[in-house]
């Protein structure tokens, strides 16, 4: 396996940023020694060609990476034929817009079971999304779209059905969300044990080669019997993000790690700095162990 590396950054602007601006962001996260900004589309998509412009150069510059995440009013199960329709458009804009910005992936919740079954859910997602990236790609829109794990049962997203998802329909990807993971089963996916086996169903059901392109969330989760609550910082939660951080080093992977906790760049500067001190020490111990051999 290659040797991967992860790039750590913010969902959104750092809230250290001079102005409230996705260029100013960038600048700020490069500061900070970060390498990568989710833009976040969280009401709508509202930002216009020129700004777009303006943030891509910012981006290329500074050799931060950007990804974007699409508004939440989204629900691909809706019944509901106008609001199915927005929902497909709310997507379709954040994506012509991420891929004008130079971000490469597009992350959104696909919306929830309704009290219909799971496998009925999916067909229905499956075709209702091939529909979006069909006109997407007819529209020369280049992009991943990633389907984000859900923190609720309620919530269609299932690492499963994700991972499903991304095998099925062409132009998809996962978004792996550990913080929802833990909320959603109530306490579980918070171990060596399950980190590994959560990666292991990933490079089964997408092959070894998605490894090296993961789009990882993570944040410290409040939960209930119902799932996800709300975000906590890293340090005010159960969640064991070093575990998981040691599993990412020892799987060699690659891509990309957004934070969203509440105080935001310092998580994703610790979760950096965490990262980096455990692939130092894994590479030192490979190190050792090749000149034994020797």
């Amino acid at each position: 396996m290659a040797e991967g590396i992860l790039a750590f950054g913010t969902a959104g602007i750092p809230h250290s940023a001079d102005k409230r601006s996705s260029v100013c962001g960038v600048a700020r996260v490069r500061a900070l020694g970060l390498d990568a900004m989710e833009v976040q589309f969280v009401q709508r998509v509202g930002m216009g060609p020129q700004t777009a412009i303006k943030l891509r150069n910012a981006a290329e510059q500074s050799a931060v990476r950007l990804s974007a995440h699409a508004p939440y009013y989204i629900n691909l199960n809706s019944q509901d034929a106008e609001k199915l329709r927005a929902s497909r458009e709310r997507l379709m804009q954040a994506a012509r817009v991420a891929a004008r910005c130079g971000a490469g992936n597009v992350v959104f919740h696909v919306g929830y079971y309704h009290g219909d079954t799971p496998a009925l859910v999916f067909e229905r997602v499956r075709e209702r999304l091939r529909s979006v990236v069909s006109q997407l790609r007819d529209e020369g829109v280049k992009v991943w779209l990633r389907p984000e794990t859900g923190g609720r049962p309620s919530q269609f997203g299932a690492l499963s059905e994700i991972l499903r998802l991304s095998a099925e329909v062409e132009g998809v990807r996962p978004c792996i969300d550990f913080g929802h993971l833990h909320a959603r089963t109530l306490g579980g996916v918070n171990s060596y044990q399950e980190f590994t086996a959560a990666l292991e169903e990933v490079a089964k059901a997408l092959g070894e080669s998605a490894l090296q392109d993961l789009h990882i969330h993570l944040a410290g989760i409040a939960y209930s019997r119902a799932g996800e609550r709300r975000h906590l910082t890293l340090g005010g939660s159960d969640l064991r993000y070093e575990e998981l951080l040691q599993v990412l080093v020892e799987q060699q992977a690659a891509g990309t790690v957004i934070c969203e906790s509440p105080n935001l760049e310092q998580d994703a500067v610790l979760l950096q700095r965490t990262y980096r001190f455990l692939k130092d020490g894994a590479g030192q111990s490979r190190g050792k162990q090749c000149s034994s051999a020797s």
